[in-house]
């Protein structure tokens, strides 16, 4: 009964916050860029502007989402996340999955059960990874980049994810200010009904590793906080 009655609970806070996006928010129609070197060069900026290669070295993240609800530390140089929620703890190994291992309660889950609960982790990681390090996966494997003539005059980065990840298709536009930095993206990705969805980039952390990440997200009246954003070696 209990979960009977959280499930619903679920349920209905999902419903609240998609009908608040879709009063807030209007469809708009995926844009045509113009692929090419032009293309190329401004994510390059868009890269510099950040750090990049502070990033790269930065064998560490650390971060939460959903509240902190899911929480992570992934290890760059192993390929490992350990993932917790609830009473779950993963250890993801996210180039053999078979190998990850999952544990409820301090107790090892076996067989099917073990599967879902890894699979779960994966699936809550790409997502929330993503909220995390979106713009330095611009020229992951994959990717398409084309420029999109704003109306306020300067050029967007529309970066299309043709694979990989859990919902591959999607499309995210970068509004970039003068210097190349990232301020928000608008979105066109399956989950969602409307195009165009905007979320802010503009809450930066300079992580210890020199990195810049998010601290937060605002999806119109909503924020998506980051939990206690690391960065470090």
């Amino acid at each position: 009964m209990k979960k009977a009655i959280k499930l619903v609970g679920i349920i209905l806070v999902a419903l609240l916050l998609g009908s608040i996006i879709l009063l807030w928010a209007k469809h708009e129609p995926l844009p045509k860029g113009q692929a090419g070197k032009h293309a190329d060069a401004l994510a390059k900026k868009m890269l510099s502007a950040l750090n990049h290669e502070a990033y790269l070295n930065a064998r560490f993240l650390e971060w939460s989402f959903q509240g902190g609800r899911n929480q992570y530390t992934w290890d760059k140089q192993s390929g490992t996340v350990r993932v917790r929620w609830k009473d779950y703890k993963v250890v993801l190994d996210l180039a053999q999955l078979d190998q990850s291992k999952a544990v409820k309660n301090g107790k090892p889950l076996t067989g099917k059960k073990e599967e879902k609960i890894i699979q779960k982790a994966v699936s809550n990681f790409n997502n929330d990874s993503f909220w995390l390090v979106a713009p330095y996966k611009i020229f992951d494997k994959g990717t398409k980049r084309s420029i999109v003539k704003l109306d306020n005059g300067l050029e967007g980065l529309l970066v299309t994810y043709t694979s990989g990840g859990t919902t591959p298709g999607d499309s995210y536009l970068w509004l970039l200010n003068e210097n190349g930095f990232p301020n928000a993206y608008k979105m066109w990705v399956g989950i969602l009904p409307i195009g165009g969805l905007e979320a802010s980039w503009d809450d930066w952390l300079v992580t210890e590793s020199g990195a810049f990440l998010p601290k937060s997200h605002k999806l119109g009246p909503l924020v998506l906080g980051m939990g206690n954003v690391k960065a470090y070696n």
